[in-house]
C-alpha cells in the first residue's frame, strides 16, 4: 500500500524463508518519476544476509500505467537468472499504481 502514493519510483524486495514468512523487507533502490536503476546484487545481498529461500520484488510506476516497460522485463530476467544461480525463487515481480496492479507471475511474462 506504501508504494501506491510515491511520486518516485522505489523498488522494494520482500524476502522471505522456507515457509513463505516475511523476514525482511528493504527498499533497494528509489528513482526518479519515470526510472529506477537496480542490480541483481543489490537485490540479493539482503537475501543472503537474511538467509531467504525466495523473494518477491515490487516498485511502483507514479505514471498511473502498470503495464511493464522494456526495463521492467529485462530486470526481471536478469533477477530470475541470478535467483536460479543462487538458489533463491524470484517467486513474483509486482509493478503497482495508485489504482492498479501488474503482476508478472499472473501474466507469465520475464
Amino acid at each position: 500500500m506504501e508504494l501506491r502514493h510515491n511520486k518516485k519510483e522505489h523498488f522494494v524486495v520482500l524476502y522471505l524463508n522456507a515457509r513463505n514468512q516475511l523476514i525482511h523487507k528493504e527498499t533497494v533502490s528509489m528513482g526518479t518519476l519515470t526510472a529506477n536503476l537496480v542490480h541483481p546484487r543489490e537485490v540479493f545481498e539482503p537475501a543472503l544476509k537474511h538467509s531467504a529461500a525466495q523473494i518477491v520484488v515490487a516498485h511502483n510506476h507514479p505514471s498511473g500505467d502498470p503495464e511493464p516497460s522494456e526495463d521492467d522485463r529485462m530486470i526481471t530476467q536478469k533477477l530470475n537468472e541470478a535467483g536460479k544461480m543462487m538458489g533463491i525463487d524470484v517467486m513474483d515481480h509486482i509493478i503497482i499504481t495508485k489504482n492498479s496492479h501488474f503482476s508478472f507471475k499472473e501474466n507469465k511474462k520475464s
